[in-house]
């Protein structure tokens, strides 16, 4: 009896969307996808906080290296899993932008990098603490919430793309140049051309065939930089505490804290979006081993001269292009990231990927979580509630700092982290809507406000059968394509006659 139990469980977990199967090079290729696609994200922190610390060229190649080798480090963790670590789902882990401008902050204040690494040691250990708490805010992610965050994930990483393609400095000569433009616009045009393709496995390769096809236009118009690829070490291993023994100081690891609870808030999300995605099951449990992965990943990466870890939103975008929902996809991934890690050389081939072309590519991938999003709120009911201003309030809420990054400056520094990032606002804001209208109803009418929807409008379709073209509704009265008037009956008893 106990065998047919086993038996039946490892079938069903067997049917796990994200379980599926893949061939060695099918899967180092979708893998080799998602690199390219969050290859500029993980690669800028350590290039912002470098510069910002004063280190040398090759100093920060020693960064940008370790970056990619604890992303690697974290993704398998994330994907493959151990028991309480890893939500085993198709995320693929990185350096948290969340937390650049509190590390800007302490680095600027003359503390360096020590203090930085020490700050998210501890803060990512009372993250591991709070985690499996963290998680039971599950239960306050319906659809609306859900709905709205997933759409809110796609829109803050727009502007990610349009950076990518016009260049991060305004004051660049080159800056939105035409030309960098164009390229996006082609690698665009790849991408649609080749979904176009009635063969399924090059529609699925789309966002890494065109990558390629848009590098190397780029090169053939003078585009595109590899004289530095084989410049600097060929093979190089993280070496701890390079830059020195982590320091403690009681202010960035409180700023630190605080950007651990932001990356908690994304992290949940991007659980929750690749789980509708995927049509994975999640539950809280899950979401909290997801955590601990990001949390303990995070509290090792400063032993090896990295920062906070987190999953990253626009390889969730990369799932729902590809249709490829396997985690071991992400997993060869991790990978491919470590060995990055470990051969610089490689790394520096992908660096020479022109922007441009990561920024065409990045129009799919975020738009296609956006789309993501507007779908789940589809599923929400909008009729004598306050759902619709749930969304209104939290994606407008969110979309203010990504539209305008100076609204809070001159609020503190703890609410510049949180508020700042478009997310966070926007989960914040619907989770707390959502109680306010939905838990705590004791108070709202019945038609609560003129921001509740209208009930929809609905046609019998025996009327829809006797209209003919050019029937029309005007000045209170039926008219024909003619304007002649059609007369308007009472319906008849249906035993009429009889």
């Amino acid at each position: 009896m106990f065998a047919v139990r086993n038996s039946t469980k490892t079938r069903t977990e067997s049917t796990r969307p994200e379980d599926e199967k893949l061939g060695i090079g099918t899967a180092f290729t979708f893998g080799l996808q998602h690199v390219l696609t969050m290859y500029g994200g993980i690669i800028a922190p350590p290039l912002i906080i470098g510069a910002a610390a004063g280190l040398t060229p090759t100093e920060v190649g020693v960064l940008v290296a370790a970056c990619l080798f604890m992303g690697g480090l974290a993704t398998l963790l994330q994907t493959l899993g151990v028991p309480f670590f890893g939500s085993q789902l198709p995320l693929v882990q990185g350096v948290s932008f969340a937390g650049v401008a509190t590390m800007l902050a302490i680095v600027n204040q003359g503390s360096g990098l020590p203090a930085v690494f020490g700050a998210v040691i501890v803060a990512s250990l009372i993250g591991l603490v709070i985690a499996p708490f963290f998680a039971q805010i599950v239960r306050f992610f319906p659809p609306v919430v859900t709905g709205t965050v997933i759409t809110m994930i796609g829109l803050s990483l727009v502007p990610v793309a349009a950076r990518w393609i016009t260049g991060a400095n305004p004051q660049a000569d080159n800056y939105a140049d035409p030309v960098f433009v164009g390229i996006a616009g082609f690698t665009l045009l790849v991408i649609m051309l080749l979904s176009k393709l009635g063969n399924s496995t090059i529609s699925r390769l789309s966002i890494l065939i065109a990558m390629v096809v848009g590098t190397i236009f780029a090169a053939l118009i003078g585009k595109a930089d590899f004289s530095k690829v084989f410049e600097g070490p060929i093979f190089a291993f993280p070496a701890p505490f390079a830059f020195g023994v982590p320091t403690f100081d009681l202010a960035a690891i409180v700023s630190m804290t605080i950007v651990v609870l932001v990356i908690l808030t994304e992290t949940t999300a991007d659980v929750i979006a690749v789980a509708e995605i995927t049509g994975s099951k999640v539950d809280r449990k899950r979401i909290a081993a997801g955590l601990r992965a990001d949390m303990v990943s995070s509290a090792v990466s400063p032993i090896f001269n990295s920062f906070t870890q987190s999953a990253f939103a626009q390889n969730v975008g990369l799932v729902a292009v590809t249709k490829i929902k396997s985690r071991y996809a992400v997993a060869a991934g991790g990978v491919i990231l470590i060995v990055l890690g470990l051969l610089p050389v490689l790394g520096r081939i992908v660096a020479a990927v022109p922007t441009a072309v990561l920024g065409g590519a990045g129009l799919v991938l975020f738009g296609t979580v956006t789309a993501s999003g507007i779908r789940t709120l589809s599923k929400v009911k909008y009729d004598g509630n306050m759902n619709l201003i749930i969304v209104a309030a939290s994606l407008s809420f969110g979309v203010l700092p990504e539209v305008n990054h100076d609204i809070y400056m001159n609020f503190p520094t703890w609410f510049q982290v949180i508020f700042g990032s478009g997310i966070s606002s926007a989960a914040i804001m619907a989770i707390l809507l959502n109680l306010v209208f939905n838990h705590f109803s004791q108070g709202t009418p019945e038609n609560p406000s003129v921001f509740a929807a209208s009930p929809v409008r609905a046609v019998k379709t025996d009327v829809i059968r006797v209209l003919r073209e050019g029937d029309r509704y005007t000045g209170g009265k039926l008219v024909d394509a003619k304007g002649a008037p059609i007369p308007v009956v009472d319906e008849e008893p249906s035993n009429a006659g009889h």
